[in-house]
């Protein structure tokens, strides 16, 4: 990589490497990257001490009873998400309602069809959070449906869902709640005794560990039900803590540096003071970014209370002297790595305000944005039209 020209003095642990102000993989701390130096063997005594005190942590850290279990799944997010609706999803006389108000719930919807499971969908677009009301009416409009899908936040946007209300009255009429808290677990409230069944999230996230593995956490009896219901052999949920329980080992080699860096993320999760204090953090970055980000003159995709500390939207700029792929590299060789737009009705891109940054690393960006638009001399900020 070319040297980056780092232009103010931000936080330790990146070198020379850009800070990632996405939405995952993440900026980790300079231990959570030491944490990977050594090699572990899978069938070690120390290493199933390692993934045995991740699954108890993580069943903790979401506030779950001895009625849940936790399984971990070998690859991204993704992966757990197939491996939930493969497992858990009817196959014929009932469906999934999915929740969708992003590219995160169509891919969902899209996963149940490549394996031909029975769903409906409600769509709000790309920027508008879904009703209680609305999920209900869905419910009660279709006896078929025995199962909700609901994204936590949806970072095609950053919107925030109001996950323990849809998660209440789904339970208030006998469905199974299921949640993809893939880019909120660990710095945004979740309780799974609110009435979730199955939660989903992933190590690179709000745990600030790195990419490697997923994970689900799930009700014992419903786990216990699904042997044989998966249609596929590396994603079967009830296999994979089959093959955990027994002796702690993974059924395919694990990750092994990821769930080491992992352990260690969530050492200093806890010390930080668990997920108040790390969504506190992301919302002091968050605030600090959109009110730079307005005085420039950016506009951003949701208000104030929609938007979540995780990843915030900004319209593009309708200035023609404005690219988004020559804004993109000449941030990053100033230090910052931002993420591309996926709404499909407005341009627009996004900076994440999760990870190990603070309010310090967002006056970088801040002023690094304005030194490039000052370059590609960019002066209208308003938005670009859809």
């Amino acid at each position: 990589m070319d040297k980056l020209a780092r232009r103010f003095d931000g936080p330790p642990g990146q070198e020379d490497m850009p800070y990632l102000l996405t939405p995952g993989p993440l900026t980790t701390s300079r231990s959570v990257k030491a944490a990977m130096l050594a090699d572990w063997g899978s069938r070690d005594v120390e290493f199933r001490r390692v993934v045995a005190e991740i699954r108890k942590g993580l069943l903790d850290l979401a506030g779950c009873d001895e009625t849940y279990e936790c399984v971990i799944m070998q690859g991204s997010g993704t992966f757990a998400i197939e491996a939930a609706l493969g497992s858990f999803c009817p196959a014929t006389g009932r469906k999934t309602l999915v929740v969708a108000n992003g590219a995160y719930g169509d891919r969902a919807a899209a996963i149940l069809a490549k394996i031909g499971r029975p769903h409906a969908k409600i769509d709000k677009g790309d920027s508008a959070a879904p009703t209680v009301a609305e999920v209900i009416a869905a419910i009660e409009a279709d006896p078929e449906i025995s199962h909700v899908w609901v994204i936590h936040c949806e970072t095609t946007s950053g919107i925030v869902n109001p996950i323990a209300d849809i998660a209440r009255a789904v339970k208030q009429r006998g469905k199974t709640c299921m949640v993809d808290a893939m880019s909120s677990f660990g710095a945004l409230p979740l309780d799974m005794k609110d009435g979730i069944d199955v939660m989903v999230s992933s190590s690179n996230k709000c745990i600030e560990g790195v990419p490697g593995f997923s994970y689900v956490l799930v009700k014992h009896d419903m786990l216990a039900a699904s042997k044989g219901h998966s249609h596929s052999v590396v994603l079967d949920l009830f296999e994979q803590w089959k093959g955990l329980e027994a002796n702690g080992q993974f059924r395919f080699t694990p990750p092994t540096h990821a769930l080491v860096a992992f352990h260690q993320a969530m050492r200093e999760h806890a010390e930080e003071g668990g997920v108040a204090a790390r969504g506190r953090r992301y919302a002091r970055n968050a605030q600090v970014l959109i009110k730079g980000m307005r005085e420039m003159g950016f506009s951003t995709l949701l208000s104030d209370n929609e938007a979540g500390p995780i990843i915030q939207t900004f319209l593009t700029p309708r200035d023609p002297h404005f690219h988004f792929e020559r804004f993109y590299e000449d941030l990053r060789l100033r230090g910052f790595a931002i993420y591309p737009g996926k709404l499909t009705r407005r341009p627009s891109f996004r900076i994440g305000t999760i990870g190990k940054v603070d309010e310090k690393v967002m006056a970088g960006v801040l002023a690094a944005i304005r030194e490039v638009l000052a370059e590609m001399n960019v002066t209208d900020l308003s938005p670009l039209e859809a």
